[in-house]
């Protein structure tokens, strides 16, 4: 071969590898080119970043305000019912174990049926059954030893059963009396009006003898106390929780009614 088609061929060569490396400078540059606009990077100025920032900052408030309007309104409810439960137990002393009270003269305690008195005559000599006053009205109670004043002479917050009645003396000092109820469905807070007030809202249930009502009554019993503690917890009561099942089922069962809006009792 002679020199010169070498020449040639040579400069054959490298044009050839010159255009393969512009077209894959090319080829990489529309590369680039792709996949800036894939990630839409934008470059902005200054001012319209402040305005994307404050629009930001809108959204985040206008989704984030219901949640505290939401949490005020609970404290405040919660507050407000905090409250007036600390209005009602003002000046009120908290239930002994027995549901009744420990006082200086004597102690009493109950269930829903009735109630119970301890009283020790504070004297230094036998007591025996006739020593002992003890009279007991629909709404008074008298209490004491004969020729001492009475220890208890008041009227009680309630009615009471005088034909269900007794008393005894235990161990020659105490005389224990018990009464029963006329309302089987409700706490006293007093066993006679010159006592002071328990907090009938701390009565434990547990000590009251239900399995000794009869089944209505202690059904009755049962659901009072049930939408008692519904209403102090702020949820229907057994009543209302009825009315909104039977309105959920039948909502059910005409899907073509519009209920939007309809106003419920």
């Amino acid at each position: 071969m002679s020199e010169v088609t070498l020449n040639s061929t040579l400069k054959k060569s490298k044009k050839k590898t010159k255009q393969k490396e512009i077209k894959e400078k090319e080829k990489q540059e529309r590369a680039r080119k792709a996949e800036l606009e894939s990630s839409k990077i934008v470059e902005v100025t200054e001012e319209e970043a402040e305005a994307i920032k404050a629009q930001q900052e809108n959204v985040t408030t206008a989704t984030e305000k219901p949640a505290v309007k939401e949490t005020v309104e609970n404290d405040t409810k919660d507050k407000s019912g905090e409250e007036s439960d600390d209005e009602d137990s003002k000046g009120k002393i908290k239930p002994n174990c027995g549901n009744g009270a420990d006082l200086p003269n004597y102690s009493w305690t109950q269930t829903l049926e009735e109630i119970e008195l301890r009283l020790p005559f504070k004297v230094n000599f036998p007591v025996r059954g006739r020593d002992v006053i003890c009279e007991v009205e629909r709404k008074h109670i008298k209490v004491g030893l004969k020729g001492h004043p009475p220890i208890i002479n008041c009227a009680t917050p309630k009615e009471v059963k005088t034909e269900e009645t007794y008393w005894t003396i235990d161990d020659r000092k105490t005389l224990i009396l018990t009464v029963e109820k006329v309302n089987k469905m409700e706490w006293w807070s007093q066993l006679v009006t010159s006592d002071p007030e328990i907090n009938t809202k701390k009565v434990n249930p547990e000590n009251s003898k239900l399995s000794d009502l009869d089944g209505e009554t202690r059904g009755m019993v049962e659901k009072m106390m049930f939408d008692q503690q519904q209403k102090q917890m702020g949820k229907p009561t057994s009543d209302e929780q009825k009315k909104q099942d039977m309105l959920q089922k039948f909502m059910k069962q005409h899907p073509e009614m519009d209920f939007s809006k309809a106003k419920f009792s």
